[in-house]
């Protein structure tokens, strides 16, 4: 693909305005909801939107590019993601959708055959969801396989991780014995560690992984961003970002090289909310990376059966999940954030956990309850129903992931039973409720691209198209209010609506050509419809004719 790589390349196409034609473009402005032609200035700022004529004649002698009958949306946002996470994920071993423990050795023995001796070994995304006798596996598993080299994995929900013994022997601390860790659990046999480590506990082996280097990390943001243009991505926000991150993000934009544009979340109570706390929100010259909230973590997954429950895992005898950060860190945490104006952004998945980050938020806010606040539960996967309309009293955004809900539906009955399956993954109720649903996907938890994420939201079927008629039906959405949870909600999630998320003018000129409307095509269709440009500021990022 086409990828701007220079300062010099990005910084001459994004200084340049242009005009494009002959298009069905969805605007999302309400005032003029469909258009044919667009035109931005050298800035990357929309000038004119609407009839070809009208447009061209207010941009005169500016380069006019040919959208051939596409469809033109505003840039596709997603709302919940780990940039770097998918770098380092593209340059580990792949294990999504293994089907067996003997199908994930396959790829590991494939993936290490281009190892140095004696290099660790690290992948991610099993998922024992997906394997016959659906149990968490064992290092005993890899070490057959892998006697020497140390082998890390990290599960699919990048909750619990899977070890080996060469692994579990270089850790600091002595793994025998009963204790546990806060927020985690070391899984066990008979007092023995199995080699799976849920929440905090995967610290224990993370904590003795070689760091990645500067090198290494820039390599990992190249291969995010391409990966994310490449989908039609023009806008993320990055949940738990580090000081160092932020410092990379900085360097490639100050080249003229994020081809994305990144509203950051500091990675919890730690030196990013410090330099929040001392300096304010971070903004770059160039538009493309900001930074004004902070991400909390309340509970673990369901998937691991690390959601935090209030009555115990249907498949789990006495098991209700984990609070990964003690609630009064936690709500400390939260009055920091409030205190210096920082957004809040806080990972709730088990109704359990929701609710103690809404009745946190309820003390923290207090009287600002009200106000224009926009704190946010990410995910908001299994909520009691009653408590619903708390997000509304308290004007909390609801930011969750659709295709969570097709991922997990083969088994999230047997963690919850029925009942509690009337708040799962529940987007038409937090709707029906008036609460602002800002849509995302996790990756690498889940794919980066947003097509998948419309087709699950508006079928809630796998791409085989099971169930019939979708899993749980009377929460699916639209396709208008799918695309508009990833536009213009998303951008209103990160206080951006003035910047992008429509296509008006005085609005950035991020948008996406497509092959296909989604608004109009078979809902079959839609994680096939083909991305033929990514636009960010009237840049191209990405084109599909130079592959």
């Amino acid at each position: 693909a086409s990828l701007a790589s220079g300062a010099d390349a990005a910084t001459a196409e994004a200084a340049s305005a242009g005009v494009l034609v002959n298009a069905r473009i969805h605007t999302l402005d309400e005032r003029h909801p469909v258009a044919e032609a667009l035109a931005w200035d050298r800035d990357g700022r929309i000038v004119a939107v609407g009839a070809r004529d009208e447009v061209l004649a207010k941009a005169p002698g500016a380069p006019v590019h040919d959208a051939r009958g596409a469809t033109v949306v505003p840039g596709l946002i997603d709302a919940h993601a780990h940039l770097m996470g998918l770098g380092f994920a593209l340059m580990q071993a792949d294990l999504v959708g293994a089907r067996s423990k003997a199908e994930v050795l396959e790829r590991l023995q494939a993936f290490a055959a281009n190892l140095p001796d004696g290099a660790w070994l690290l992948g991610r995304g099993w998922d024992q969801n997906d394997w016959p006798d659906k149990t968490f596996p064992t290092a005993a598993d890899l070490d057959a396989a892998f006697p020497a080299r140390p082998v890390w994995l990290e599960r699919v929900d990048g909750h619990a991780g899977w070890a080996n013994s060469a692994a579990m022997r270089r850790a600091t601390r002595d793994l025998g014995g009963d204790w546990q860790p806060a927020g985690g659990l070391i899984v066990r046999a008979d007092g023995k560690p199995t080699g799976v480590f849920v929440d905090a506990a995967s610290e224990l082996i993370d904590a003795v992984v070689p760091p990645p280097d500067d090198t290494l990390r820039a390599e990992a943001l190249r291969r995010a961003l391409a990966a994310a243009a490449s989908v039609g991505l023009t806008g993320v926000h990055d949940m738990g970002t580090s000081v160092a991150d932020l410092d990379l993000y900085k360097r490639f934009a100050d080249a003229g090289q994020f081809t994305l544009r990144v509203v950051a979340y500091a990675d919890g109570d730690a030196a990013a909310l410090d330099a929040l706390c001392r300096s304010g929100p971070y903004r770059h010259p160039g538009g493309r990376v900001r930074m004004a909230g902070v991400k909390f973590y309340a509970d673990g997954a369901l998937g691991s059966r690390g959601a935090a429950l209030k009555a115990p895992y249907s498949d789990d005898h006495g098991n209700h999940g984990l609070l990964v950060t003690p609630p009064e860190k936690l709500l400390d945490g939260m009055r920091k954030a409030r205190g210096c104006g920082a957004q809040a952004a806080t990972h709730a998945i088990g109704d359990r956990g929701n609710r103690l980050v809404l009745d946190d938020y309820a003390t923290v806010l207090g009287d600002a309850a009200r106000s224009d606040h926009r704190w946010r539960v990410e995910h908001a996967q299994i909520v009691s129903v009653g408590d619903i309309p708390l997000f509304e009293r308290l004007r909390v955004i609801a930011s969750m992931q659709p295709t969570h809900a097709t991922s997990d539906m083969p088994w999230a009955e047997a963690r919850l039973g029925r009942e509690r399956l009337a708040g799962a993954y529940a987007w038409r109720r937090f709707l029906q409720a008036n609460v602002r649903l800002a849509l995302g996907s996790d990756f690498p938890v889940e794919s980066a691209d947003p097509r998948l994420g419309l087709y699950a939201a508006v079928t809630r079927q796998d791409l085989e198209g099971e169930p019939p008629g979708g899993w749980l039906p009377d929460q699916k959405l639209t396709p208008a209010e799918a695309l508009r949870g990833f536009t213009t909600d998303a951008a209103w999630a990160g206080f951006m609506e003035n910047e992008v998320g429509r296509l008006a003018p005085g609005l950035r000129a991020d948008f996406v050509l497509l092959e296909a409307d989604p608004l109009t095509a078979p809902a079959r269709q839609l994680p096939d419809i083909k991305v033929l440009s990514t636009w960010v500021d009237g840049s191209r990022v990405y084109d599909a004719t130079a592959r």
